[in-house]
């Protein structure tokens, strides 16, 4: 299946990144002697830590709300997110000069939860356990007009997070170097998604692997089954960006496709990356941001001989677990 034929196309991710270049970061790809030298291959890792509000989830709010025709976009947004979409609306709507209703969960990471009001978002809490947020935002939508921006079941903001893709396509070409292997996180598998229709658009033969959470592999068990299966699991990761029960249809109608496989790492693994990236990248990474990074630590990704890119899809963490990560 071409690209073309999928729910996004390199043209909408080209699109997407002429909308957000005024206010996203280019963030750099980085090579890494030091995992160059543990694992046998040539490694980069793109920082989406630097990017603004700290994770890649700007680029795609930000299409997202400037999509919205100017006549609807006094009515705002409402959203619904553990934290990183949660920011990266809540700025995006800063910056277009709309309200923004943010449905996050009472346990969210408290640095998130303030960030999110710090750009001046309204936050309802809600028990994860208990509550259907996407009901909560729907609600909020109904009574006031307010547009839903999913966090990845879209197809602008999916074109979005794909200019993360668009990047590193474009700069390994500018070195003239072909990646073998291009892994990234997956909740929803929006940012998976755009990535391999930009990557694959100029690097056909690149294989796109997703991370996920030890237990939270529904992208493993869907790409097994053909369609999207919920991984069932009602415990806790440390990875709380990426907890969300089983692909998106407009996300898996590209990453069954597009996606060459799956792996997973433990909370303890994604805990030994945070603290090799922040010993020998000189990069703070929050866990769900890891999860690639410590799959390839522990031999899961096998980049002997080859060329891979990692990307570190967030940085957002709280003090009290990030210094226990950095300690251990």
């Amino acid at each position: 299946m071409t690209n073309t034929a999928l729910p996004i196309s390199a043209a909408d991710i080209d699109a997407a990144a002429r909308v957000i270049a005024p206010y996203a970061v280019r963030t750099p790809l980085l090579p890494s002697p030091a995992l160059d030298a543990l694992t046998g291959g040539r490694i980069f890792v793109k920082p989406e830590v630097l990017q603004r509000t700290g994770s890649f989830k700007f680029r795609g709010a930000f299409n997202k709300l400037a999509s919205i025709p100017q006549n609807e976009r006094s009515r705002g947004v409402v959203a619904f997110s553990s934290g990183n979409h949660a920011q990266g609306v809540a700025a995006a709507a800063q910056i277009l000069g709309m309200k923004a209703t943010i449905v996050m969960p009472s346990d969210a990471p408290a640095m998130k939860v303030a960030r999110t009001r710090g750009y001046g978002a309204e936050v309802v809490l809600y028990d994860r356990d208990k509550e259907d947020r996407e009901a909560i935002a729907r609600k909020i939508s109904g009574d006031s007009g307010a547009t839903v921006v999913p966090p990845y079941d879209d197809v602008f903001v999916m074109a979005g997070q794909g200019t993360v893709g668009r990047e590193i396509a474009e700069d390994l070409a500018a070195l003239t170097v072909v990646p073998d292997i291009v892994s990234a996180q997956a909740s929803g598998g929006g940012l998976i998604g755009g990535i391999a229709v930009a990557v694959k658009s100029r690097f056909a033969d690149a294989s796109i692997i997703v991370a996920e959470p030890a237990g939270y592999h529904d992208h493993e068990l869907s790409l097994a089954a053909g369609k999207p299966v919920a991984h069932g699991n009602s415990g806790r990761t440390i990875c709380d960006a990426l907890m969300a029960q089983q692909p998106g249809d407009i996300t898996f109608a590209v990453n069954k496709h597009l996606l060459a496989g799956a792996v997973s790492a433990t909370d303890e693994e994604v805990m030994e990356a945070m603290a090799f990236a922040f010993r020998d990248l000189k990069l703070v990474v929050e866990p769900g941001g890891a999860v690639a990074l410590a799959a390839l630590l522990k031999g899961k990704i096998d980049a002997r001989g080859k060329t891979v890119v990692i990307v570190l899809s967030g940085g957002n963490v709280d003090a009290e677990l990030y210094s226990k990560a950095i300690s251990a």
